[in-house]
């Protein structure tokens, strides 16, 4: 009788206090642990595999295996010592000649191909962001009913995924590559560009200042104007000014293919092979470039307040440069 009374006992405990049910449930998760460890590793090791495998079909197109360009290497390194002309400052410390920069800058008149390069950035942003603003508003559902707010979003998406290289070269009917084509198309691009932020600030908005402009009777412009511009004002500079310094590099882009400012210097000196002069002309553009984003940065933090707009220091400024200058152009 006490037998049957233990084993019965034994089975109305729960699995956390019976002993041997206890330790099959742990070697169970510990297995389960084992095994989901192991899967991760697999999928890990197939996503390097893979990435491995399109990293070598990358190169293999882009001729990376080709034997040409180690040919022209020992080239390279003799025109590094022309991008860097050497030099000893107090006839001990070795570094680069600054002054033969500084001299092709005041010889070329530098200053005024940067306001060239300025100046196709700002107009095109001028000219283009009252129409991003049009087709932002247009493209909210609230003013416009869907789906008809769709045709201005892809009226944007198309711009957008034009280069503003394209757009130049679009319109070189009206004057082939010059500073005008450069600014129309730039300011074509700003449109999708500007635009598109725009629509996506008009979706956050609130309701109740719409509502209350609608309340007293307003027609539906003035329920547009002081109920949504309206809250959009600081968003639109911000971005404004974010479109800008895309704006600034892409000038530079198209004054390379001939439409003025720096960029056609920096392809002079290049087809020269003139590469001192060269490199003075990109360290030039570094400094503009880098002067106009530290503007546009203090400008929506000031709008935006510090803890919605990241500050990056000079040095992440000018670390990040290649990367953001290589985006402009390609956009």
């Amino acid at each position: 009788m006490s037998a049957d009374s233990d084993s019965l006992f034994e089975r109305l405990l729960p699995p956390s206090l019976d002993g041997s049910n206890g330790e099959s449930a742990i070697e169970q998760q510990h297995a389960e642990l084992k095994r989901n460890r192991l899967l991760r590793r697999l999928s890990q090791s197939a996503l390097l595999v893979c990435i491995g495998i399109l990293l070598l079909w990358s190169l293999q197109m882009a001729g990376f295996w080709k034997e040409e360009w180690i040919q022209y290497w020992p080239e390279f390194t003799e025109a590094l010592t022309q991008y860097f002309p050497p030099a000893l400052y107090f006839d001990l410390i070795p570094f680069v000649d600054v002054g033969r920069y500084y001299q092709f800058w005041v010889e070329e008149g530098l200053v005024g191909e940067a306001g060239i390069t300025l100046a196709i950035a700002l107009a095109g942003t001028i000219v283009g962001a009252p129409l991003a603003l049009l087709f932002g508003i247009l493209g909210n559902e609230r003013v416009t009913p869907f789906p008809f707010n769709f045709l201005f979003r892809g009226v944007m998406s198309i711009i957008r995924s034009i280069p503003s290289l394209v757009w130049a070269l679009i319109y070189v009917p009206l004057g082939g590559i010059s500073p005008v084509t450069a600014t129309l198309a730039i300011g074509t691009d700003t449109i999708g560009e500007l635009g598109r932020l725009l629509t996506d600030e008009l979706e956050e908005i609130d309701d109740g200042p719409i509502e209350g402009i609608r309340s007293t009777g307003a027609s539906k412009p003035q329920v547009i104007t002081f109920g949504m511009i309206t809250q959009i004002v600081r968003p639109f500079i911000a971005w404004a000014m974010f479109i800008l310094e895309n704006n600034v590099r892409s000038a530079v882009g198209l004054g390379i293919i001939g439409a003025g400012g720096l960029g056609v210097t920096l392809s002079i000196e290049q087809q020269t092979f003139k590469f001192t002069n060269m490199m003075a002309t990109i360290l030039f553009i570094v400094v503009l470039v880098l002067s106009v984003e530290m503007i546009s940065q203090r400008t929506r933090s000031y709008l935006r307040g510090d803890d919605d707009e990241e500050q990056l220091s000079l040095y992440e400024l000018i670390v990040g440069f290649p990367e953001r200058m290589s985006k402009s152009l390609l956009k």
